[in-house]
């Protein structure tokens, strides 16, 4: 195996050419999967550009709401693309080979957007908590210059965060195996390859795994017992009823994101008792159904959007 070898603090670090990427090895559909991914994919594509579309075009949904909803849209659609595009690549055409520094890339952002994917999701819980819990003082806790610093704070912080996991990646050896068991660059099957110590790696990959999940996912919980308190003091069943529904949806997506994703990751890192197919294939679709999923769900139950969605394929059908 040819390789490339620098110097680092008297100590020579070796860099294969690439990985091979060798996910689904006793997976006998491999092919009709990829297929019915790249539809996920497409219909990710759609729904989520048309969304973005939609909050773009129209003033009156220049709301803290909707620009939360944009910014999971558009997590969406990078989420999905730094996957499904390069499981088309190696599965369907059979190139598995991914160099080494568009190993490090695809790494960075799978991580940094899934990431950003749980953060997204509670903030559209904070969101909901001061619409419910405190609908008085929207104008001075929830207003876009707030939204707007809340979701940029979120892509500051992990994008920044996953720039120090991914950039000591380049202090491992590889001078034996480069076959990686999962269906993009992975970062703890990559790291695990690694002929030198790797124990600040598996830290990171640990600490950061806990932190950016349950964080997020801890604010959505105290979010909607916040609510949950609200909702059954008011005297009004219809109004209890009327303000729950507007939660449905939020729900529905951190059941479908956080439900398989802890499953996978806090099992699979600290146990490591999962299949690596089934692990492969249950991650692959926690991954790549959310975002699709996503847009739909927010089309189809909030009125705002699902209102101008129709108008606008109206426009589409009577246009010459």
């Amino acid at each position: 195996m040819s390789s490339i070898s620098t110097l680092l603090n008297d100590t020579v670090i070796i860099h294969p050419p690439g990985f091979y990427i060798i996910a689904f090895q006793t997976f006998p559909y491999i092919s009709v999967y990829i297929i019915f991914l790249t539809f996920v994919y497409v219909v990710t594509l759609m729904f989520n550009i048309l969304l973005i579309s939609i909050v773009a075009r129209d003033y009156c949904l220049h709301t803290p709401k909707f620009m939360a909803l944009v910014n999971l849209a558009i997590v969406d659609l990078i989420l999905s693309t730094c996957t499904i595009p390069s499981m088309i690549k190696l599965f369907l055409f059979k190139d598995n080979f991914v160099p080494f520094n568009l190993c490090l890339v695809q790494m960075y952002f799978y991580y940094a957007v899934l990431s950003l994917e749980s953060y997204a999701l509670a903030i559209l819980a904070y969101d909901r908590f001061i619409a419910i819990c405190l609908p008085l003082r929207q104008n001075l806790f929830n207003t876009l210059p707030i939204m707007f610093c809340i979701v940029g704070a979120t892509w500051v912080y992990n994008l920044g965060r996953v720039t120090h996991s991914t950039v000591i990646m380049t202090r491992l050896s590889f001078c034996n195996s480069v076959r990686v068991n999962s269906y993009f660059c992975d970062y703890a099957p990559v790291f695990r390859l690694a002929c030198n110590d790797y124990t600040l790696h598996w830290s990171i990959a640990s600490t950061s795994s806990m932190v950016n999940l349950l964080v997020p996912f801890s604010v959505i919980i105290l979010s909607y017992l916040s609510i949950l308190v609200t909702v059954f003091r008011m005297k009004s069943v219809s109004n209890r009823m009327k303000a729950l529904a507007t939660c449905i949806e939020h729900l529905v997506l951190v059941a479908v994101f956080y439900i398989p994703i802890f499953s996978i990751f806090l099992v699979g890192l600290y146990f490591r008792s999962i299949d690596p197919d089934q692990r492969v294939l249950s991650l692959s679709l926690a991954t790549c159904i959310p975002p699709c999923i996503n847009p739909i769900v927010y089309s189809l139950k909030t009125r705002e959007i699902k209102t101008r969605a129709l108008a606008l394929v109206q426009r589409i059908k009577t246009s010459p």
